[in-house]
């Protein structure tokens, strides 16, 4: 079966600097056809393809995670913070257009704590390999939902 819309396609990737340099790797299943659940360049170079196809891309800023946005960069009062929470950790905000934001803490300091909405990989040019291990086609429930059950996909 070939990678066409409404396919849960599973992939093995690694994710690289353009210099190689590894960041991440592992595996992944998506639904294909413009779901957003893969970065668009790396889905258009899969469509048509099938099991055992192979490539490398490089990728740059716009094409990754997007540029920094400084405004999503963010110092909070540690009376504010929640207790248990360390640095590495995640909390739940709103970001600038009102709809929730998940923030990496990044640093405290003394009586501050330093947050950031950003991807922690946006702003930097990346080299996605992957090899596709299976094509399928979605379920009637993973296309409503917009993404691949089960698996490397998400679960309920």
């Amino acid at each position: 079966m070939n990678i066409s819309k409404d396919t849960a396609v599973t992939i093995s990737y690694k994710l690289t600097t353009p210099q190689g340099k590894p960041l991440d790797a592992g595996n992944l299943a998506y639904l294909h056809g413009g779901y957003e659940n893969i970065f668009p360049k790396v889905e258009a170079a899969l469509e048509g393809q099938a099991a055992g196809f192979a490539t490398t891309l490089d990728l740059a800023v716009e094409d990754a995670f997007g540029a920094r946005d400084e405004s999503l960069v963010r110092t909070i009062p540690k009376s504010e913070f929640p207790p248990g929470v360390k640095v590495g950790g995640q909390l739940q905000g709103v970001g600038n257009d009102g709809q929730p934001q998940v923030f990496n803490v990044v640093k405290i300091k003394g009586p501050e704590v330093h947050l950031d909405g950003n991807h922690p990989l946006a702003g930097q040019a990346l080299r996605f390999s992957c090899k596709v291990t299976e094509v399928r086609s979605a379920t009637a429930e993973e296309i409503a939902h917009r993404h691949v059950h089960g698996g490397h996909g998400h679960h309920h």
